[in-house]
């Protein structure tokens, strides 16, 4: 298929006292000769002066005849000056509108995707930040009033695995009382549609992780596989899903690997990111599915200790803008 439009990424600042920086203008040397990767970033011209030439730009537009001699960036005003390293709260402002003008680019078509660089929560509460993270604020800033919010979706890709999260940030001992029959069938069905549109497959085939060892076997090592996850996916069969019942987590990833599935719902944070980090510890990507925006983000936080020893690595950056860029395709292929 001969193409004729090539994907434009919005890349926010992320925290600038963190890794964000310095990945930011080593992702740019790594992908400058290529246009198919073109990205501008939503933050201070200085943060990056010193490492790339850089060009401002006063609209998203520009960036394109730019990329391939400097790194294009919207510039925002009121950053302060920081060091690599130490966090200042002063920041939050600007890093909290940084996201919401790449979200919003995406939103009108001046952006094909976002990807957004990692932030610290905690310093952006004193900004106002009420959010559990970046995922919840981006899935805010694109509800429409006259539709149903969207329900985002945490899915990690590296490692030859597509792995999306029925549970993230919650104790273990809650685990149970919070998977649902119904959620889970939401959840299959978001992600059997964004295998689709964001990834190319025709015929996505997904399975479910088991909660419990053995996958309950049986029901005797738990309930939660024969009352909850079972009925889930035998009602997104019953819906066109391929969807399998509950595996066994020791080996429903290997079974991914083999080409048994395209994509495991894992039941837990751990259960889901301990296989990926395993195979692809720098070049992990963290998708958000579900939102009519492509969003995608490096899978690991500020990095702070690294920023400020000069030891950053791009792998994820650079992974997760290749990927933000296949998705737009991809999505532009299915409309």
């Amino acid at each position: 298929m001969t193409r004729t439009h090539t994907p434009l990424l919005a890349l926010t600042m992320g925290d600038p006292a963190g890794c964000g920086p310095a990945i930011t203008t080593a992702a740019w040397e790594k992908l400058q000769a290529d246009p198919a990767l073109t990205f501008y970033v939503i933050g201070a011209p200085a943060l990056y002066a010193a490492r790339v030439p850089v060009r401002k730009i006063a609209s998203p537009a520009e960036a394109r005849d730019i990329f391939s001699d400097a790194l294009p960036v919207l510039a925002l005003a009121d950053v302060p000056d920081v060091r690599p390293g130490q966090p200042d709260a002063d920041a939050a402002p600007a890093i909290i509108r940084s996201i919401a003008l790449a979200t919003s680019h995406a939103l009108e078509g001046m952006a094909d995707g976002i990807v957004t660089n990692p932030i610290n929560k905690a310093l952006l509460y004193s900004a106002g930040f009420s959010y559990p993270g970046h995922t919840e604020y981006v899935a805010h800033l694109c509800t429409n009033p006259n539709e149903p919010a969207p329900q985002p979706v945490m899915m990690l890709v590296g490692g030859g695995l597509r792995v999306a999260l029925a549970t993230i940030h919650i104790p273990l001992m809650k685990v149970g009382k919070a998977l649902t029959v119904s959620g889970l069938v939401e959840l299959g069905q978001i992600v059997n549609r964004a295998l689709k549109q964001d990834f190319g497959l025709d015929a996505p085939r997904i399975a479910f992780s088991g909660l419990n060892p053995h996958a309950g076997e049986q029901g005797t090592i738990g309930a939660e596989e024969q009352a909850i996850i079972n009925p889930a996916a035998h009602a997104l069969r019953l819906s066109g899903v391929d969807m399998s019942d509950a595996r066994p987590g020791d080996t429903v990833f290997a079974e991914a690997l083999s080409g048994a599935y395209d994509a495991v719902i894992a039941m837990t944070h751990d259960q889901g990111l301990i296989p990926v980090k395993t195979l692809d510890f720098w070049g992990g990507v963290n998708v958000t599915l579900g939102l009519p925006v492509v969003r995608t983000s490096p899978d690991h936080g500020t990095a702070y200790d690294a920023a400020a020893a000069g030891t950053t690595r791009a792998d994820s950056l650079i992974a997760a803008l290749r990927l933000a860029a296949s998705m737009t395709l991809a999505r532009t292929d299915a409309a």
